[in-house]
């Protein structure tokens, strides 16, 4: 019997009000093993960000259960959410977060302060993170001195710093050149299939489902599966 990460079933979320609702998500249901990158398409309002917040403990579906390791994160207080997202949980944003006044290694040492990791293997991770994504000699920059581009490659070394069970990604090669785009895409799957971390890629990029192990349409508030190319 297969284990799966993540197992997501019925998945219900509504917005607006009980008089005139908006259902996004109706009924979806989705299962993916350990070590898996995943890519989701769809058109905007389609429900895809929703879906990746609900996965990430961020939000939660008026039906369904979403289990993480066998554990419905649905029915966890707020407390043990924040933990897990804390602890287990990588996101990359379309908008980079990053703080103004910190350099590119503060702010993704910043991020793994909050599962408490001394000082020297915070330094130890956010150099690595840094770079895997080509910014190394960057790291004292703060967001001013940095492209668009580069700004959006220090989100993604945070998330990768972290070690997480399970990365969310919105639009993370959005405003990269097609060069860095590739790498990047190509860091994903190599830390899926080498390290076991789930990787969700929410996307409107072709380029992407060259690199994933499974991809979905998200239509009518439920998810279809897309061929994958034939890799050689």
């Amino acid at each position: 019997m297969t284990e799966y990460l993540i197992e997501a079933h019925g998945i219900e979320r509504t917005f607006g009000t009980s008089a005139n609702p908006v259902r996004v998500l109706r009924g979806l249901d989705v299962c993916v093993e350990s070590g898996t990158l995943v890519a989701l398409y769809g058109p905007s309002g389609s429900g895809k960000t929703t879906l990746l917040n609900l996965i990430g403990a961020l939000d939660k579906p008026n039906a369904g259960t979403i289990l993480l390791k066998g554990q419905d994160i649905v029915k966890m207080n707020d407390g043990k959410r924040a933990k897990l997202r804390r602890t287990q949980i990588g996101f990359i944003f379309q908008s980079d977060t990053l703080l103004p006044t910190y350099t590119a290694m503060e702010n993704v040492d910043l991020a793994l302060r909050l599962p408490r990791l001394g000082i020297f293997e915070r330094r130890r991770r956010a150099q690595s993170a840094l770079q895997a994504v080509g910014l190394t000699a960057w790291a004292s920059h703060v967001p001013d001195e940095l492209s668009g581009g580069q700004r959006q490659r220090v989100s993604i070394a945070r998330a990768l710093a972290l070690h997480a069970t399970i990365i969310l990604a919105d639009e993370p090669t959005s405003g990269l050149d097609t060069r860095t785009a590739r790498h990047i895409l190509t860091l994903f799957r190599n830390i899926a299939h080498e390290q076991g971390t789930t990787l969700f890629i929410v996307s409107h990029d072709p380029l992407v489902v060259d690199y994933v192990d499974q991809a979905y349409d998200l239509v009518d508030g439920r998810l279809v599966a897309r061929p994958i190319p034939t890799r050689t």
